[in-house]
């Protein structure tokens, strides 16, 4: 049965839901959970958000927790920083990743390095969201995924999630976690539905951070990929299964920490591994993972006369054309 957006079957309910609601939905109810959460970032607030991810927010809880900045990435970053060390657990948000480069000392130095240096006796549990990776006409300097970035660095995790569940039960694990997490969306999967059940649009639902989820099995190629990727890959993987070609994709979920053992232990079973990335080849995602897999089955490789060289298609070794013709033509 079909109405609206809500399908039942038998007595199962699963209603779609956009990753924009998702978040929004996420959010809300950690706000509504703890009165130390808070929202601060660009236009947050009256405006409902640059992609109207708070929609709804400001008009429920106010100034106090939906915080209008200034347009000072650095400040507010710091101001929010400053507030998770006092005890209060701030989301912070970036109308783009690419604008946390100006934030950059904070996320790193004030907020990663922070619960190391301080022997563990100060947390700094602060959530830092917004849209990352490719987007349409928005050219090289907004174009940048920022998932090698900040895996790169120990004292973060580091969150890619692809469907509306991904957005809800990890947005709302990355709150309640006591560590800084960089949460990492993308523009163009804002306004994209998915079937979510009942049980995982409960206000208990959540889903652990450092655990990756096989979308697809398959017994041939384990494919392995995060954020809006995962959707090319399960659509290359119907293409490939009329050919007798089973693949296994692993939604990452997690960039830090990587869920190694769910990427060893699906090769191990089809001796095929791709990885899809949008970000730059060099020292990206996909070659951290090959190296994962080399440290850690290295001897089971060796011995398996039928395991074939893995691949990792990225995005271009250049910046993002603005031109929507002239980056089809030239791959990027």
């Amino acid at each position: 049965m079909y109405n609206d957006n809500i399908l039942v079957f038998g007595l199962h309910r699963i209603t779609r839901v956009t990753v924009r609601d998702a978040l929004n939905q996420a959010m809300d109810e950690e706000l509504e959970r703890d009165e130390r959460v808070f929202l601060l970032g660009e236009e947050v607030a009256q405006y409902d958000g640059a992609y109207k991810v708070s929609r709804g927010l400001w008009k429920k809880y106010g100034d106090k927790r939906i915080i209008d900045t200034p347009i000072t990435e650095m400040g507010f970053a710091g101001i929010a920083v400053g507030a998770a060390m006092a005890g209060l657990r701030p989301i912070c948000e970036f109308m783009t990743f690419n604008f946390s480069m100006q934030a950059i000392d904070q996320v790193i130095n004030s907020a990663a390095k922070t619960y190391y240096m301080s022997a563990g006796r100060q947390s700094v549990p602060i959530v830092f969201r917004g849209p990352n990776g490719a987007s349409a006409g928005v050219a090289a300097q907004h174009s940048q995924c920022f998932a090698a970035w900040y895996g790169h660095c120990p004292g973060l995790k580091v969150v890619s999630p692809w469907s509306a569940e991904d957005a809800r039960g990890l947005l709302k694990s990355a709150i309640r976690d006591d560590n800084p997490v960089v949460f990492l969306e993308n523009e163009l999967m804002y306004g994209v539905p998915f079937e979510m059940s009942e049980e995982s649009q409960s206000k208990d639902f959540l889903i652990p951070i450092g655990k990756a989820k096989i979308e697809r099995q398959g017994n041939h190629i384990t494919v392995v990929s995060h954020s809006r990727m995962v959707s090319l890959c399960l659509d290359a993987a119907a293409v490939l299964a009329k050919e007798g070609i089973e693949c296994e994709v692993i939604n990452m979920r997690t960039i830090r920490p990587l869920d190694a053992e769910a990427i060893e232990t699906s090769v191990m079973k089809t001796n095929h591994l791709i990885t899809v990335e949008g970000g730059w080849p060099q020292f990206g995602v996909g070659g951290e993972i090959l190296a994962r897999i080399m440290e850690g089955i290295f001897f089971y490789i060796y011995n398996m006369s039928c395991f074939q060289l893995p691949r990792r298609p990225c995005g271009p070794s250049h910046g993002c054309r603005y031109s929507n013709a002239i980056r089809q033509d030239l791959g990027g």
